[in-house]
């Protein structure tokens, strides 16, 4: 493989994003820079980590990590699938680790099974329960949601974590082509309100707050109170809130907050909930946290026009519109419609196919 083959990125931001689109599309890349002027340089402990998780899930992927840490290449190999268990640093929750295997594992070789332990809940990743009441639901609309399942085995809140998780996801050949411009009215709310290692009785209070917020809007509101003793509990006590807003075109948004320490279950309640509300006012049939998802799997949709809508673009949005050009050569129509205030987003297909799956 030549230089001229090889990607070239600067810099820490979007290291995982990149990697994963490197597999997905077979392009080696080398990312350069890495905090080369920070006072500690080079990869932290999750991205190195990170690696490993991605060296697990593949087969023949090539990793060359220079001595400073501040240079990374990948060469890629084959998702593979399979069993994978790992133990993840509790400098980042495991929903960073999980991100990038909803975006690997339908197109591996065989079904994984992914045993994550660490960090389930923080305020930087998507915690599981947004994961795996959102984002795993939202492969049905690329048809890729058949025998998907996770299970939180335990919980585990910072700064020990202790938690455990199982994701199971079968593969498929390839992507239904997405047409998914209605975001609908919001007609449902749920949400799941958790604590470990406290009183049972701060899950209770985060729900009657979140539900002093909503219920001007809208009357079918159920969050669920999940409490988490002894094993289970993990290592550290926490509490948190996710909700998750359903319309009735079936478009998901979510919101979450997990509790810093000293705040007390009222707080995270209502924030959370005033969160969910911002949230739906941005509009869209995928929120912030799922608009990557939305742009990667229209990247691979087979070779037809595919269309959605979404609110306002995040700045990681655009790096991944961005990224996915240089990674799949595809480019999208971004048309801004003013009555609505949201973005319809159009693009071509690549026809991405699952050489990997095995045909029975």
């Amino acid at each position: 493989m030549s230089k001229r083959d090889v990607l070239h990125f600067e810099g820490h931001r979007f290291l995982k994003q990149r990697l994963v689109l490197s597999i997905l599309s077979q392009r080696a890349v080398r990312i350069d820079r890495i905090r080369s002027d920070d006072t500690n340089p080079g990869l932290r402990d999750y991205e190195v980590a990170l690696l490993r998780l991605l060296d697990k899930a593949t087969n023949g992927s090539k990793f060359d990590i220079s001595h400073t840490g501040t240079s990374v290449t990948l060469r890629p190999g084959m998702v593979t699938g399979g069993r994978i268990d790992m133990d993840c640093p509790v400098s980042r929750a495991i929903g960073y680790y999980l991100e990038a295997l909803v975006a690997l594992a339908p197109f591996g070789k065989e079904q994984m099974t992914a045993v994550l332990r660490g960090v389930t809940m923080d305020n930087r990743d998507l915690s599981v329960d947004t994961l795996r009441t959102a984002t795993l639901v939202n492969y049905r609309h690329f048809g890729l949601a058949e025998g998907v399942e996770m299970k939180i085995v335990k919980r585990g809140a910072l700064p020990r974590g202790g938690g455990e998780v199982r994701f199971i996801c079968p593969v498929v050949r390839g992507v239904k082509p997405l047409a998914f411009t209605d975001a609908g009215r919001i007609r449902r709310i749920r949400g799941i309100s958790y604590a470990t290692r406290v009183s049972p009785q701060t899950a209770n209070r985060m729900v009657d707050a979140a539900r002093g917020e909503l219920n001007r809007f809208i009357p079918d509101i159920y969050i669920y109170t999940d409490v988490y003793k002894g094993a289970e509990s993990g290592l550290s006590p926490g509490f948190g809130l996710s909700l998750v807003a359903e319309s009735t075109t079936g478009a998901l948004v979510t919101a979450e907050l997990c509790a810093e320490p000293g705040e007390a279950p009222e707080d995270i309640g209502a924030r959370a909930a005033r969160l969910l509300l911002a949230e739906i006012a941005r509009g869209g049939c995928f929120d912030s946290a799922h608009q990557w998802m939305a742009m990667l799997f229209m990247a691979l949709a087979p070779e037809h026009v595919v269309r959605t809508r979404i609110g306002k673009l995040t700045p990681f949005t655009i790096q991944y519109l961005r990224d996915l050009r240089d990674f799949f050569n595809t480019t999208f129509k971004i048309t801004p419609d003013a009555d609505s205030n949201t973005v319809l987003m159009a693009c071509l297909g690549t026809g991405f196919t699952n050489v990997g799956k095995k045909t029975i």
